[in-house]
This record gives structure tokens, C-alpha cells and sequence, in this order.
């Protein structure tokens, strides 16, 4: 069974070993224990109890910029991550927030193609923005119009 619920303070350590298992630059503690809090909109999803997925978002005024997604190696390739960014926009529109941004590596083919199926544009490129094993590489900056 998946339930969809806020992510909070409690559930940062169990977040935080999904982030080390996803990603090959992860977020520190510090940086998890630092977006959290009133202008946060940040959700998890289980499947059968177990944290498979996370989305921390944080939200000003009529603007949201999606800062991390996760979903646990042991659960991807099974439509989490699209699941998990429905219910956050749904959640967003409900809010009367108008726009959601966001930034991945260029290397993410397979998160530029879900964010394009859901509606996300293209709106610039950060040149070599992120580190790599190689060097850097370029943040593409996407939105998503809401409402």
C-alpha cells in the first residue's frame, strides 16, 4: 500500500539514507535539518510502511522551488517520483501557488523526461553548476505553471 504524508523532523534520518543511497552528491544532515519548517512544503511516500521516496519544497509567497527528490534505489522505475510530484502539485495549486521551479543536472535524462511529461519548460541553463567525478556539469532550471 503507498500513503503520501508530510516529511518531518522525524523522518530526516530515514530521508537522509535515501538521499546517500540516491544520489551521487548528496545532501549533508546539516542541509537536510535546514529546509525544513513553515515555508516547507515536504512530503514522503511508503509503500507498506517503509519511506520509499521523499520531495522537499519550499514555498514563498506564490512561488515554490522543488530543492531535492528522492526515491530509493530499491523502488525506482515504478512511478514513485511521478506519484509523489502529483500530490505535491495538487497540494501547491490548492495553496494558490502559481509557479514551481526547479534545477537537475543535465546528465538526468530520465528526471528531465518524467518533469517534461508532467508540464515542466525549460527556462535556462547554469553553466557547470554541479560537480562531478570529472569536473562540473549544467543545472537546467525548469518551471512548471500552476493553476
Amino acid at each position: 500500500m503507498k500513503t503520501i504524508s508530510s516529511l518531518t523532523t522525524n523522518d530526516l534520518s530515514a530521508a537522509y539514507t535515501i538521499e546517500q543511497r540516491s544520489h551521487a552528491f548528496p545532501w549533508s544532515e546539516k542541509t537536510f535539518a535546514s529546509n525544513v519548517g513553515e515555508r516547507y512544503l515536504n512530503f514522503r511516500l511508503d509503500v507498506d510502511g517503509k519511506m520509499a521516496a521523499f520531495a522537499v519544497t519550499q514555498v514563498v509567497l506564490d512561488e515554490a522551488t522543488l530543492f531535492n527528490i528522492a526515491v530509493d534505489p530499491d523502488f525506482q522505475r515504478q512511478g514513485l517520483g511521478r506519484q509523489l510530484l502529483e500530490h505535491l502539485i495538487s497540494e501547491l495549486e490548492a495553496r494558490d501557488v502559481f509557479t514551481l521551479w526547479l534545477e537537475v543536472r543535465a546528465s538526468n535524462h530520465a528526471a528531465i523526461a518524467l518533469y517534461e511529461s508532467l508540464g515542466f519548460n525549460e527556462a535556462t541553463i547554469r553553466r557547470n553548476y554541479y560537480p562531478t567525478k570529472e569536473g562540473r556539469e549544467d543545472a537546467i532550471i525548469m518551471a512548471l505553471p500552476l493553476n
